[in-house]
C-alpha cells in the first residue's frame, strides 16, 4: 500500500476522532459556565469534584486500552468471531471496574470534604451532590467508553462523532434544565449536573451498544460467521495482559501529575491561575494529538493483524508527523497570538504578564509532544505495553518532577521553569518512544518475533 495511501486512512480516522475530543471539551466549558451561573459554591465544588473524578476515571478505564489493541488485531486478521469477543471481554471488564468504583462511591463522597478542609460547607456539599451522582454512574461511564473503543478499533470513529454530538446536545439541554432550573422545575446546581452527566453516559452507551450489534461493521456483538477457536477466558486474559501494564502506567501518571501540582503550588495563586490559562491552551493541543494517536492505535492494531507490520510503522510515522505538523502551527499561533488569548482567562494583569513569558517555552513543547503522545499510542495499539509504561515511570516521574522542581524552585525561573520542566519530560519521551518503537519494529520484521509484552 502507498504512504499516500496509508496517510489518507490516518486522516480519515483522526480527524472525526479530534472532532469529538474538542466537542467534549467545548461541552465542559458550557457546563462550568452553567454552574458559575448558578451560585460561586457549584462551580467552586468542581475544583474538588473534577480532578477526583478524572483521576478515577482514567486509571479505572485502562481496559480501553487492551480493547483498541485486541479488536483492531482481530479486525485486522479478518477474525470477527474473535473480535466479538475481544469486544464482549472488554464490556465485561469494563462494567466490572466500574462496580469498583460505585462501590466505593459512599466512602468517597463521605470523606472528600477531609481532603479540602479549606473549603466552605456548601461547596463541599455541592461536590458531594456532583459525585454521588457520577460515581454511581461509573459502569454505565466505563461502557460506553469500551463500545466507543471497540468502534475505533474497528476503523470506525465516524460512528462514535456522531454519537458524541447528540450525546452532548442532550447534555447540554439536561444541564440547562436540571443545574439552573425552569418555571417548572427547581435548580439543582451541581447536583443536577451529575444527574446530567449519567442521562448522558447513558445514552451514549445505549447507543455505542446498538452501533456495535449492526452485523454490517466490522466488530459486531451478535453471532456472525464461523465460530472461534479458544475460549472466552482465552481472549479475556489477553485483554487483561495488555491493559494491566497501562493501568500501572496510569496509576504512576497521576501519583508523577500530584507530585507536579504540588511544586506548583509552591511558586503561589498568580502561578497557579497563569499555569492554568496556559493548560487550557495546551488542552487544544493534546486533544489534537490524541485524536491522531487514536488513529496510529487502531491501524497499527489493524495492520499486526493482516501481518503486515512495515504498514503499522508507516501509519504511526505518518500519524506522528501530522501531528507534529499540526500542533508546531497551533503552538506558533499561541505564541503570535499570546497578546489576545490569555485575557480570555484573567483579567490580572500580573497574571498575564506570567503566562505570556512560558508562552515561548509551550511553543517549544508542541512537537514533543506531539510525537510522545502518537507514538505511546501506536506501540500501545501494538499490544507492547510495558515498553510505554516504562517510558512513561521515566518520564513522568524521574525526568519531569526533577527538571521541574530544579528549574522553577532552584534556579528561580518560577513559570517558565515549570514548562522547561514539562518540556524535558515530552523531550526524553518521544526520543525513548521512537527507539523502542524501532527495536519493536525490527523485532517484528524478524520470523521468530516474541509475542507483544
Amino acid at each position: 500500500m502507498t504512504s499516500l495511501s496509508l496517510a489518507q486512512q490516518v486522516r480519515r480516522l483522526a480527524l472525526p476522532a479530534i472532532a469529538q475530543s474538542l466537542l467534549q471539551t467545548l461541552v465542559f466549558v458550557v457546563d462550568r459556565a452553567m454552574l458559575g451561573q448558578h451560585g460561586e459554591a457549584s462551580l467552586a465544588a468542581m475544583q474538588i469534584a473534577g480532578p477526583l473524578e478524572w483521576s478515577l476515571w482514567s486509571v479505572f478505564s485502562a481496559f480501553t486500552v487492551g480493547t483498541i489493541a485486541r479488536v483492531g488485531l482481530h479486525v485486522g486478521a479478518g477474525e470477527r468471531s474473535l473480535a466479538r469477543r475481544a469486544t464482549w471481554a472488554s464490556l465485561a471488564y469494563a462494567v466490572g471496574a466500574g462496580l469498583l468504583v460505585t462501590a466505593a462511591a459512599p466512602f468517597i463522597v463521605t470523606y472528600v470534604g477531609a481532603a479540602v478542609p479549606g473549603a466552605s460547607p456548601a461547596t463541599v456539599q455541592a461536590a458531594r451532590s456532583y459525585l454521588a451522582w457520577t460515581l454511581a454512574g461509573s459502569p454505565l461511564e466505563f461502557l460506553g467508553s469500551a463500545a466507543i473503543a471497540a468502534l475505533q478499533a474497528s476503523g470506525d470513529t465516524r460512528t462514535p462523532l456522531a454519537i458524541g454530538v447528540a450525546c452532548n446536545v442532550i447534555h447540554v439541554v439536561t444541564n440547562r434544565v436540571l443545574i439552573l432550573g425552569t418555571p417548572w422545575t427547581p435548580a439543582l446546581g451541581a447536583g443536577g449536573a451529575g444527574f446530567s452527566t449519567v442521562l448522558t453516559f447513558t445514552l451514549e452507551a445505549a447507543l455505542a451498544i446498538a452501533a456495535l450489534s449492526r452485523l454490517s461493521g466490522a466488530v459486531s456483538l451478535r453471532r456472525d460467521g464461523p465460530p472461534a477457536s479458544g475460549t472466552w477466558r482465552d481472549e479475556a486474559r489477553e485483554v487483561r495482559r495488555v491493559s494491566l501494564p497501562s493501568l500501572a502506567e496510569r496509576v504512576l501518571y497521576h501519583v508523577g501529575f500530584l507530585g507536579f501540582v504540588l511544586i506548583i503550588a509552591r511558586l503561589g495563586d498568580d502561578v497557579m491561575a497563569a499555569n492554568q490559562a496556559l493548560i487550557s491552551v495546551e488542552s487544544i493541543c493534546f486533544l489534537s494529538a490524541d485524536g491522531f494517536g487514536i488513529a496510529a492505535a487502531a491501524l497499527v492494531a489493524q495492520k499486526l493483524g493482516a501481518r503486515r507490520p512495515e504498514e503499522a510503522q508507516r501509519c504511526a510515522l505518518i500519524a506522528a508527523r501530522y501531528a507534529v505538523v499540526l500542533l508546531t502551527a497551533l503552538g506558533v499561533v499561541f505564541l503570535v497570538a499570546r497578546g489576545a488569548v490569555l485575557p480570555l482567562f484573567s483579567s490580572d494583569p500580573r497574571i498575564v504578564l506570567l503566562g505570556a513569558a512560558a508562552v515561548p517555552v509551550l511553543t517549544l513543547a508542541q512537537p514533543f509532544m506531539a510525537a510522545a503522545i502518537v507514538l505511546a499510542q501506536a506501540i500501545r495499539g501494538g499490544g507492547f505495553t510495558r515498553a510505554v509504561l516504562g517510558v512513561s515511570a521515566v518520564g513522568a516521574l524521574a525526568v519531569r518532577l526533577s527538571c521541574t522542581y530544579a528549574l522553577a524552585i532552584s534556579l528561580g525561573l518560577g513559570l517558565r521553569g515549570v514548562w522547561l520542566g514539562s518540556t524535558c519530560d515530552w523531550v526524553v519521551r518521544s526520543v525513548l518512544l521512537v527507539v523502542v518503537g524501532t527495536a519493536i519494529a525490527r523485532r517484528r520484521a524478524t520470523p521468530a518475533s516474541p509475542a507483544p509484552s
